[in-house]
């Protein structure tokens, strides 16, 4: 079993899932009392806020690259953002780090390739819905065609994710929301919708939507575990972005996609 390294805090609400769902896959495939061999840097959430907003990413590009290089001072083989919206920083941490970064939207396309979707929607917080980092990532090299929600809607949903979720207060009327824009999507051709932002999956379930569920942190988390006890060789030579590629061509690290929970 080889090491994970987890840049977490991102929020801590969504580290705690990370955390749960690759120990639950090392039982579930290990068996006996097994669990994950895993580093976690847990930044302080507030600062990062502050910096996710138009010139204020360098600071938060530096902050996650040096937590990244504690996460490979303490062991760690590969890393993870324990959230989708700082891989926009993911290219400044790569060039920190000498171990590899498991990319998220890497997972999700290879998630989305395999359903053989062509249309799918997307929700997550402003910055991964309106900026292209990520949905230019997920759709480079397969022809998938990803929609987001209007502006009012976006606003909505960031607002779910910020004052609600990252504090972790889960609310019925903000599911009943989200029910109504997958639905949306569904109107507008959509096959799936990708939950792209990794509190979401805390209050939007499989069984809540119209639509295949594409749950980042989860598909993330899998990966994870799949790199920890089947890791492709890694040589000095070898790129972060091979990493990725060789990984998600291993249709095992899909084991839950749209799992009903």
């Amino acid at each position: 079993m080889k090491t994970i390294g987890l840049i977490g805090g991102l929020s801590w609400v969504s580290t705690a899932a990370y955390y749960r769902i690759i120990n639950e896959e090392i039982r579930h495939r290990t068996g006996g009392y097994h669990s994950a061999s895993m580093v976690l840097k847990s930044l302080d959430f507030d600062p990062l806020v502050e910096c996710e907003t138009p010139g204020q990413w360098k600071r938060a590009a530096e902050l996650l690259a040096q937590a990244g290089q504690a996460v490979e001072r303490a062991g760690a083989g590969c890393v993870l953002i324990c959230a989708n919206a700082f891989h926009k920083v993911a290219p400044e941490i790569e060039t920190a780090v000498k171990i590899p970064l498991l990319h998220i939207a890497d997972v999700t396309a290879a998630s989305i390739r395999r359903a053989k979707m062509s249309r799918v929607g997307l929700l997550g917080t402003r910055t991964t819905m309106e900026q292209p980092f990520l949905i230019e990532r997920i759709v480079e090299g397969h022809p998938v065609d990803v929609i987001v929600p209007k502006s009012v809607e976006r606003e909505r949903v960031h607002r779910i994710i910020f004052e609600e979720l990252c504090r972790g207060e889960i609310r019925d009327e903000s599911r009943i929301l989200l029910t109504r824009l997958v639905e949306q999507f569904r109107r507008e051709g959509a096959r799936g919708v990708i939950l792209a932002c990794t509190e979401l999956s805390l209050l939007f379930h499989q069984e809540d939507s119209v639509l295949p569920v594409f749950d980042t942190t989860e598909l993330h988390g899998m990966a994870a575990v799949e790199w920890s006890l089947q890791a492709p060789e890694i040589t000095a030579d070898s790129r972060p972005s091979d990493f990725s590629a060789e990984l998600t061509r291993t249709p095992a690290i899909n084991v839950r996609d749209h799992k009903h929970r």
